[in-house]
């Protein structure tokens, strides 16, 4: 059989926009059923659908009908004649549907459908033709198709690219303004902010670029592309193409810092026994590297290889500048600090031209770098020798301190100084750096151990919750940055007070920041003991609700908002008793009578009869049916419920 103009058509489609074929049928079966509507105008509430055989051109509209006999058929009828003549009489439009659109008698339908019964709904093939359509239904129809068509266009360009964030293509240069520029990336058009470019690299019209998907966005028309050749993914991927060892994953990059335009370090790591990640990289004779540096319009890019000593990788990372000694120091406070010492010759080329160097080595690593030289560290090492720790230098290496202070004063006067006596200087900075390493983790260990004594108060839930629940002002989240999360933060308002006020006045926050933190630490742990109490009346007056059968059964479960367990030892105050306690809630129809602990009860003694009355179950009529109580069950080791029946001489006996 021969191929339909209709077939052709959609594969001519298909094809032209790269859509498959179910869309652009489905496309055409909503115009259909848009013109239909626009064109016999039924009601909203009935179905229309339509049907579309591509190999035939065949196409057929289904309408939701109505089954009925005919004495019904004829009534609709009649009623809609007498309509019309009303219609006509006062001059106002004629109604243009006709029952037979609505309903289906009885007979027709089961030729239709064999199962259909009366006052069922079936969805009824009509005999139409589109070229009755007017002339608004047929417009109507045209752009239902069009907006069909260019709305799965665009879904499927999202669907594309999404995926496709983060990889390498090749543009072309469409047009360039002051803000943006305009890529052609296949079928699809992006843009490249002015931050996403090189700086001092020109473009050209019509001219190929390497560009990197960095994001892709829905919007109101073609979905937002954005392309990027200043993000570090950029010298990731073309790492990737060039260097064979890097795509097999024999080597792996380990972190990019990027400067674009100017310069960037790299760290890698060979993953296989025997493979050489800087020469992999920079191949031979330098050709791999090469490539890639002439792509990012001459950008300076270092190869450092990792290392697990975080101090051999960090002198590693300041490199073409040699480094004398790196001490870490992990603060509570300050996070992950790095001090490092080079020679004087080398102060400069560590910093960098305006920091550059020390700035990317900081994101390579993860460590905030302090560098110094070696006789300004020795000088300031000098003048600190009368405070504690370095008081006992003086005692303990006299001669070494003396030599020190002549070097400091041959240097002063601005004589050359020997390297015997740098290295001097050098061993010095050392041992004081070291010593005061050592004094700084006596002070945290004991921190952290005040800290830790004081987590059994502290709440478990606390831990899970982000301190942006408190809503707290910028300036305090900027101090608190190195704070985890609430637990942590009611930790060091009770164990490291003080510390805390200094992090943040030194972060110029207002004087009273330390009230406002507790008042939102009081108001959080306020706001979960309501939440714990309503959770706690809900299930007492589900127990009070509850058949006995159910409440026996569950009664160890049930008895668990009222009973508490024993406390073996004396614990900690808590933060939570700090705040003061609001009201608890009662439900309707429970009273609750206070429990004492168990650590206050005599354990010889009898627990005591915890009643509850419920108004709603024990209470029933003006005479007062069965009443029912929770009682503590010696034999049995749980609580239970009790009712209440008359004795035949009056009163009332307890029953289990």
């Amino acid at each position: 059989m021969a191929k339909s103009e209709v077939s052709l058509a959609f594969n001519e489609i298909s094809e032209l926009r790269k859509l498959p074929r179910s869309q652009i049928t489905d496309a055409l079966k909503q115009a259909l059923i848009s013109a239909y509507r626009r064109d016999k105008r039924p009601s909203q509430q009935q179905k229309i659908d339509a049907d579309i055989d591509l190999n035939t051109s065949a196409y057929h509209i289904l309408v939701e009908k109505e089954v009925v006999d005919r004495e019904t058929l004829q009534l609709m009828q009649s009623r809609h004649d007498e309509m019309i003549v009303k219609a006509q009489k006062d001059k106002r439009d004629i109604l243009k549907n006709v029952p037979e659109d609505t309903v289906i008698v009885l007979e027709d339908a089961q030729v239709i459908d064999p199962n259909a019964q009366l006052d069922d709904l079936l969805m009824v093939p009509i005999e139409y033709n589109v070229r009755e359509f007017g002339r608004i239904a047929a417009q109507t129809a045209k752009q239902v198709i069009s907006q069909k068509i260019r709305d799965a266009e665009r879904n499927q360009l999202y669907d594309e690219y999404k995926t496709r964030e983060g990889e390498l293509v090749t543009g072309t240069v469409q047009s360039i303004n002051n803000n943006q520029m305009t890529v052609t990336i296949d079928r699809a058009e992006a843009i490249m902010p002015r931050k996403e470019m090189i700086p001092g690299e020109r473009y050209r019209a019509h001219e190929k670029i390497r560009v990197i998907i960095s994001e892709v966005k829905r919007s109101t028309r073609e979905p937002q592309i954005i392309v990027s050749r200043a993000h570090k993914n950029l010298l990731r991927r073309l790492l990737e193409y060039e260097v064979p060892e890097i795509y097999n994953k024999q080597v792996e990059i380990k972190n990019i810092a990027r400067e674009a335009g100017h310069r960037s370090k790299v760290a890698v790591a060979a993953l296989q026994p025997g493979v050489d990640p800087l020469g992999a990289c920079v191949g031979v004779r330098g050709a791999r590297i090469q490539n890639i540096v002439k792509e990012l319009n001459d950008e300076k890019i270092d190869v450092i290889p990792w290392d697990v000593d975080q101090a051999v990788f960090i002198s590693k990372a300041l490199s073409p500048a040699r480094v004398t000694g790196v001490y870490l120091e992990e603060d509570i406070d300050q996070g992950r600090t790095a001090l490092v010492i080079v020679p004087d010759d080398q102060l400069s080329l560590a910093i960098g031209k305006e920091g550059q160097n020390a700035r990317l080595a900081a994101k390579l690593t993860g460590w905030r770098i302090d560098i110094k030289s070696v006789t300004e560290a020795a000088m300031q090492a000098v003048m600190r020798l009368d405070e504690p720790p370095l008081d006992r230098f003086g005692q303990e290496s006299p001669e070494v301190i003396a030599e020190v202070r002549r070097v400091i004063e041959k240097k002063r006067s601005d004589r050359p100084l020997q390297p015997e006596e740098y290295i001097t200087l050098g061993r010095f900075v050392q041992m004081v750096e070291q010593r005061l390493l050592d004094f700084r983790e006596i002070g945290r260990s004991r921190r952290r151990r005040a800290i830790e004594k004081m987590r059994p108060v502290v709440p478990e839930w606390a831990f899970t919750v982000a301190l942006t629940e408190l809503n707290l002002t910028p300036p305090i989240m900027n101090a608190l940055k190195n704070i985890e999360n609430c637990g942590d933060l009611m930790l060091r308002t009770q164990a490291d007070t003080e510390k805390l006020q200094e992090v943040l006045t030194a972060a110029k926050c207002d004087d009273d920041a330390m009230d406002v933190i507790k008042d939102a630490l009081t108001d959080l742990l306020r706001n979960h003991k309501k939440q714990e109490e309503a959770a706690s009346v809900a299930e007492i007056a589900a127990i009070a609700a509850a058949p006995e059968e159910a409440l026996i059964a569950d009664a160890p479960e049930a008895a668990a908002p009222v009973l508490e367990a024993a406390d073996e030892e004396e614990a900690p105050p808590s933060f939570v008793d700090l705040a003061p306690t609001p009201a608890a809630p009662t439900a309707p129809g429970v009273r609750m009578k206070k429990v004492p602990r168990f650590a206050d009860r005599d354990p010889l003694a009898k627990p005591d009869e915890e009643e509850v009355d419920v108004n709603a179950a024990g209470k029933k009529g003006k005479k007062g049916k069965k009443g029912k109580k929770l009682v503590f069950d010696e034999d049995r080791g749980t609580v239970i419920a009790q009712h209440a029946r008359k004795r035949s001489g009056g009163g009332w006996d307890d029953e289990p």
